[in-house]
């Protein structure tokens, strides 16, 4: 089995360095070039034909930024992962790039005693993201038809009776690009509320929020404890903080703690679809988009149970199809469809949410 060829990209000699040890310490990986900034970045690219880069957020000469864009222009497919710092304006990029295009991103050692622990800080957190981003490009993949085929289940449930009051959004590795495709480019204005987790963490969801918000006519917020939930919002889990939402007679409003992570995720998606079932049973609508790992799966199992629909981006146009895999092979998936055709979908349950409004 041929090893993952990686491309490194960053200024600092010395997390080149890092980031270098780091990966041909994997048996399966290997560095095929290193480059100090974008402009040469792009000439090795050609030249090595990595099968993943990883791409320093601030450079000189052409920053992380603008270097991604460059590489999507020729390269749409091929996996790249931003290293950011922890900073307001690293955040501010990383989901720049994340919703441009990048398929995800890891944070700096940071606070480390020496080299050797930076390194294993690096080798946790980068590894399994290249791992997970190369088993779906190392494969050919087959050409999407320009009009994508939904994805039949034989297990068809009746859905004509329900009420859908929330719909909720779990997402990972890709998520942010999932998410800004599905709506910044959306002409309607949905009515019901959504309540999302993706893994991210504090500072990067804010950003999220903000860029959403500005490109969406759907007002995005990150969500706060207390927060109402209100008709054409959209409200995203803090990074590091469980989300949940509760029902009384005052109203319905977001619940922010800060219990255990779940699935080594906080915010985890299985703690707010969990409560999503549990206050809004059948009147609520689930989708799992891209993402590594299975976190949401047991969510959705609650979900299915109280009669919820539950629909899963396909294989194809997922970036990792893992979280959505998981779904899918516990047998709780009630449709499985492209990116594409999500927003319809979306569309579609604030139709009957309208509808029953209007009575």
């Amino acid at each position: 089995m041929p090893k993952i060829r990686a491309l490194v990209v960053d200024d600092a000699v010395v997390m080149r360095r890092m980031i270098t040890q780091a990966l041909e310490n994997a048996p399966d990986i290997e560095v095929a070039g290193a480059a100090a900034n974008g402009v040469i970045a792009l000439q090795k690219l050609e030249q090595v034909n990595p099968d993943v880069v990883t791409l320093d957020v601030e450079m000189p000469e052409m920053d992380g930024l603008e270097t991604l864009k460059e590489i999507r222009k020729t390269h749409p497919s091929l996996p790249v992962i931003m290293f950011s710092t922890l900073t307001e304006r690293g955040a501010v990029v990383t989901v720049e790039a994340l919703t441009s295009g990048a398929t995800d991103y890891v944070t700096k050692p940071a606070n480390v005693g020496n080299i050797t622990e930076g390194i294993n800080r690096l080798e946790e957190q980068l590894i399994p993201r290249i791992r997970a981003c190369c088993s779906r490009s190392s494969s050919p993949v087959p050409q999407l038809p320009s009009t994508p085929k939904e994805t039949s289940l034989p297990t068809v449930r009746d859905f004509s009776g329900i009420t859908p009051e929330i719909i909720c959004i779990g997402c990972s590795t890709g998520g942010p690009n999932a998410l800004a495709e599905i709506f910044e480019g959306q002409n309607y204005s949905l009515e019901v509320p959504i309540v999302i987790v993706q893994h991210m963490p504090p500072k990067f969801t804010g950003f999220l929020a903000e860029r959403l918000n500005a490109k969406s006519p759907l007002s995005f917020y990150e969500g706060e404890d207390g927060m109402p939930i209100e008709p054409g919002s959209a409200y995203i889990a803090p990074g590091g903080r469980h989300m949940t939402v509760e029902k009384n007679v005052s109203g319905n409003c977001l619940r922010l703690n800060d219990l255990p992570p779940e699935n080594s995720c906080r915010p985890a998606v299985d703690v707010l679809f969990r409560s999503v079932a549990e206050n809004y049973g059948n009147n609520a609508a689930a989708f799992i988009l891209t993402g590594m790992g299975y976190d949401g799966k047991n969510g959705c199992q609650h979900l299915y149970e109280k009669g919820a629909p539950i629909t899963i981006q396909d294989m194809q146009t997922s970036v990792v199809w893992g979280i959505p895999g998981a779904v899918s092979e516990a047998g709780i998936a009630d449709k499985v469809l492209p990116l594409g055709k999500i927003s319809n979908e979306l569309i579609h349950y604030d139709k009957l949410h309208r509808s029953i409004i209007a009575k």
